[in-house]
């Protein structure tokens, strides 16, 4: 049976230096452009349509007054249930049984619901093109169709992205919960977020503790599955569309009903 691939990301393991953001520049043939610096170090300060992948620099104080730094790769979460897909009128966006959630622009109708509906606001928008379509990271779908792990993997130098079946990873994430429980912080998350998620994480620290809840890794969404929201969304908007194109041609009438009737009172004074 085909098991869903997915990520472990281990941040204790990364050291930034930022080979899995060039890696995924270079397989998605994104071009090179001049970035800044945020506040903390991250560079890009974001992602956008030509940036997948970005690694977050966050400096946390410890108890015993030393200063530790933390590295954190943000990138699609690539959903179980996910809620992009489940608003995308056309199809344009679908989560495969392999575990990617991947993009076809050629049904693409740049609706941009997509990145209305993500909780993780991954999708981005070509703004800057003529002709604008969605972007964001395939985790590597075609180079899975090959046998080949995401670029990302293959490139990591300290083996801080780990690539493989959901289940064994997950088995692999508390296994070393378990075996070094002061080094991790006792969650994995992506595990059962938003329904849960093929892209999975292990800290140091709480993801409020490290300052993230608010730059895309949110620990509100519950176990429930994102895209259950979409889908009871989406079902209402034939009757809407019903209701609006009915009202359309009421108030179509009523206007040429006044100018009959106006009409008729020119001829007859």
């Amino acid at each position: 049976m085909l098991m869903s691939k997915a990520v472990l990301i281990d941040t204790t393991k990364c050291i930034g230096c930022r080979a899995c953001q060039v890696a995924c520049k270079s397989w998605n043939d994104l071009k090179g452009e001049r970035t800044v610096f945020s506040e903390t170090w991250s560079n890009p300060r974001f992602l956008s349509s030509n940036e997948y992948n970005r690694i977050i620099f966050r400096e946390i104080d410890r108890p015993d007054g030393q200063v530790s730094w933390h590295f954190i790769s943000r990138r699609c979460m690539h959903c179980n249930d996910p809620a992009c897909a489940s608003v995308c009128p056309v199809g344009a966006l679908e989560k495969m049984k392999e575990g990617p959630v991947v993009y076809d622009d050629g049904k693409c109708i740049g609706c941009r619901y997509c990145m209305m509906a993500c909780p993780f606001q991954i999708p981005k928008f070509e703004w800057g093109s003529a002709v604008p379509l969605i972007r964001k990271c395939t985790f590597c779908a075609e180079r899975q169709a090959l046998g080949l792990a995401p670029s990302c993997v293959t490139t990591c130098p300290t083996g801080t992205l780990l690539f493989g079946e959901r289940p064994q990873l997950l088995k692999e994430a508390y296994r070393r919960i378990g075996s070094e429980p002061k080094k991790y912080y006792p969650q994995v998350y992506g595990e059962k977020t938003a329904g849960g998620t093929s892209t999975l994480y292990l800290t140091a620290v709480s993801l409020e503790d490290l300052g993230l809840t608010r730059v895309g890794f949110r620990t509100d969404l519950g176990d429930v599955p994102q895209g259950i929201y979409g889908r009871a969304w989406m079902s209402k908007v034939p009757f809407v569309a019903v209701a609006v194109g009915g009202l359309c041609v009421g108030l179509h009438y009523l206007h040429k009903r006044r100018a009959e009737i106006k009409a008729e009172e020119r001829k007859e004074g």
